[in-house]
């Protein structure tokens, strides 16, 4: 219940008293309290409970304490209780949980009609159901077409990357893209065969199987049953949230040192000869460099003419808006002018692709079970891409052009869209970077884009196939060295050093295991590096001794905030993490500090030698376990034993139940327990006061009492200085001039 309707509908808690103090601390903290004659805390507001005060034996006006009253949660329905049996807290507790996880579902699942029931499982229904024909069918005609150009020649030349022949490129850009526009709930992600996942193909396939073998070729098609169950898998458990543990950082140097090594991959088709399949630098560059006599000028010349005109045509059409079509047009017009020039010439020693498969894929189960087994990894690693890259690309795309995605259907789609594909001789696919963004700057509205891509990969393959046999493979290699190198990310290695060198260190290390120790391992040790600096992050977290801001009731990291000033005998600490067995004994470290080492920031209120109160703000901390709660209670005793009082602000609902449950409440006291840190400054700092009036030997002597003037002109002094707060007109020249101790809390009112 909130705040504000408990201070209407609750009676005020019983009023806290200010009293003379006892003889020692320890029995202080029970006893009733009685104002003294100086007082650093005031009124916060007009409607806040009042903790009453009484005078003894003073003549000074009354200064009570209002505070907001902290709402503490019952328990008893939670089986908490002294006399509740375990079985009843267990089934209670079990409740609790499945109401919170569940009811999410349950009341969306209620609400749903059969349109939506509909569109859930044919997420192509929500867009077809509003599409314009008359706006949208021609710019989703031209966009397919413009994207179908490109993968035409894209497709051959990922399946030679992947180790495959090229016309399993073309089956991977066709089946695939037919399944997803029905269940891709994008309406721009142009998927298919991308470099990154041939590579990774090519990496795992190579180490059980010849290329030329049919294996090979069966554990490709095997492997994208594979990758789109566990897609599948995934998207309907939604568990697309475990790879957000894989930082971007890993991800960019992972692509970064992929992309080095398939850009030298293809080497071998402008150098004019075989170079080993590795997916490490080193091996290549050795190959590359024991065949160096073996060179070839006729492929090397011819690629880098193709590759400096697909260059080119991408920079003109990112560059200038009115020629972003050539963007498009550059893997095919490289196919053209190398098929044209080697029609003319027949040079002997440009290799070629050969005869190519004419017609549509033929449907057949995928064969090779047996190594399912030794698949399992790769089948990660590019649910793992597809996860990032894909569904990444997907919710930006969705952005953009207006309408929201849930990226768990996103990965089921991918997931249905490759094992529709394994069915007709496809190996793994996901969403392409360079065809979706093509796709969209091309004007795609809808799903329909991605079946007109379809059609023309089907006529491809129907009519086209003979015109491919004279296709240089220097070509489709120029066409994947221009696809791979965006995907080196040296900006982004840049803005990581200006901004966190801790990121860019994750960066260094992923791609340069990757470049040198493979991609299995590369990106095992980007994962893991990554991982633990998140673990490091959690049982580390971030701790702040807080101050009050001049003339406020705010309280900042003092840190962050120097003109903040905290209070002699008390320590306000902020927690900004969970707390839970990781991290409790870090923060138990960082208490048991801050008790000893005195900050450096301005201290105002009464000057005591040590810390009587350390104060929990608990707004950050989102969940508490058990192990932190067990060691919240030592750490009570122990403050106890030294005569110290913890007083905890703010803590969330589920962390109050936590300590309620725990009899943590009753232990520390439910009087200790506030909703703002400012309410607990001002009972701890009267606390303060008195122990202070305590700790002297005998009054003062009659000569040195103040007579009733200089009483009065004291008191006078305060008053004004209560005005300039609330003025807020006080500045540093005029706290020079003051008693830093004589300002109040809050604003008295008259």
């Amino acid at each position: 219940m909130p705040a504000a309707h408990a201070l209407i509908k609750r009676p005020p808690p019983p009023p806290l008293f200010l009293c003379a103090p006892p003889a020692s601390v320890s029995q202080f903290y029970d006893a009733p309290l009685v104002r003294m004659e100086i007082s650093y805390a005031s009124p916060s507001a007009g409607d806040l409970t009042y903790s009453s005060s009484t005078s003894s034996g003073s003549s000074m006006p009354n200064r009570p304490v209002k505070i907001i009253p902290l709402q503490h949660p019952d328990t008893t329905s939670y089986g908490s209780s002294g006399g509740g049996s375990s079985s009843s807290s267990s089934s209670s507790s079990s409740s609790f949980w499945s109401n919170s996880l569940f009811s999410g579902w349950g009341s969306k699942i209620r609400q749903m009609t059969i349109v939506d029931w509909i569109g859930m499982c044919f997420p192509c229904f929500r867009w077809i159901r509003t599409y314009r024909w008359r706006e949208y069918l021609q710019v989703d005609l031209m966009a397919g077409t413009t994207v179908g150009i490109m993968l035409v020649p894209q497709a051959m030349s990922y399946a030679k990357l992947a180790g495959l022949e090229p016309i399993y490129g073309l089956y991977s850009g066709f089946v695939p893209i037919f399944i997803y526009a029905i269940f891709g709930s994008s309406r721009q992600l142009a998927i298919g065969p991308v470099a990154l996942v041939s590579l990774l193909v090519s990496n795992v396939l190579s180490g059980i199987a010849d290329s030329s073998d049919a294996l090979y070729t069966e554990l490709a098609i095997l492997l994208a049953l594979m990758v789109g169950i566990l897609e599948c898998i995934m998207g309907l458990l939604r568990l697309g949230w475990l790879i957000r543990f894989i930082s971007h950082s890993v991800i960019s140097g992972f692509t970064t040192a992929s992309a080095i090594v398939i850009a030298l991959s293809q080497a071998k088709y402008f150098l004019g000869y075989d170079i080993e399949r590795s997916s490490e630098i080193v091996p290549i560059i050795k190959s590359i460099i024991s065949g160096a006599d073996e060179f070839s000028w006729p492929p090397f010349v011819m690629g880098s003419i193709i590759l400096i005109i697909l260059q080119t045509m991408k920079h003109l059409g990112k560059s200038r808006k009115h020629l972003r079509f050539l963007r498009a047009m550059g893997p095919l017009t490289a196919v053209v002018l190398g098929t044209t020039f080697v029609k003319i010439y027949h040079p002997s020693s440009i290799t070629l692709v050969g005869d190519i498969p004419q017609g549509l894929p033929s449907f057949s189960i995928p064969r090779s079970f047996k190594y399912a087994k030794s698949l399992i990894p790769t089948t990660l690693l590019i649910t793992g891409v597809a996860i990032l890259e894909s569904v990444g690309i997907a919710k930006a795309l969705a952005a953009k052009n207006g309408y929201e995605l849930d990226s768990n259907q996103e990965l089921f789609g991918l997931g249905v869209a490759n094992i529709f594909g394994s069915f007709f001789s496809a190996y793994p696919t996901t969403g392409s970077f360079s065809r979706s963004a093509v796709n969209h700057e091309s004007g795609a509205k809808s799903g329909l884009s991605g079946i007109v891509t379809g059609i023309i990969m089907g006529c491809a393959l129907l009519f086209l196939t003979p015109l491919f046999e004279y296709i240089p493979q220097c070509a489709l290699a120029a066409i994947v060295i221009s696809a791979v190198i965006s995907l080196v990310d040296y900006e982004e290695a840049i803005f990581l050093w200006r901004v966190d060198k801790k990121d860019f260190l994750l960066w260094t290390i992923t791609s340069t295991t990757t470049l040198f120790l493979g991609i299995e391992i590369g990106v095992l040790v980007g994962v893991g590096v990554s991982l633990a600096f998140v673990i490091h992050e959690s049982a580390n977290p971030h701790i702040a001794v807080l101050g009050r801001l001049p003339g406020t009731t705010v309280y900042r990291n003092i840190q962050q905030y120097p003109e903040a000033y905290t209070y002699n005998g008390i320590v306000i600490v902020r927690i900004d993490a969970p707390i839970y067995f990781a991290n409790i004994s870090y923060i138990k470290d960082r208490l048991r500090e801050y008790e000893v080492v005195v900050d450096k920031s301005t201290r105002r209120g009464p000057e005591v030698e040590r810390i009587y109160f350390v104060i929990l703000e608990m707004a950050p901390v989102t969940y508490i376990d058990s192990s932190a709660v067990q060691a919240l209670k030592d750490l009570h005793h122990e403050y106890k034993s030294r005569d110290i009082q913890i007083a905890i602000s703010n803590p969330n609902r589920e962390v109050l139940l936590t300590l309620s449950k725990s009899r943590a409440v009753e232990l520390i006291g439910k009087e200790w327990y506030f909703v703002r840190v400012h309410d607990a400054v001002q009972v701890c700092l009267q606390h303060v006061q008195s122990i202070k009036e305590a700790s002297k030997t005998s009054d003062p002597s009659p000569e040195e009492k103040p007579s009733f003037f200089q009483r009065f002109l004291k008191q006078r002094g305060e008053d004004v200085l209560v005005a300039s707060l609330e003025s807020g007109s006080n500045s540093p020249s005029d706290s020079t001039h003051s008693d830093p101790q004589l300002e109040p809390l809050l604003f008295r009112k008259p």
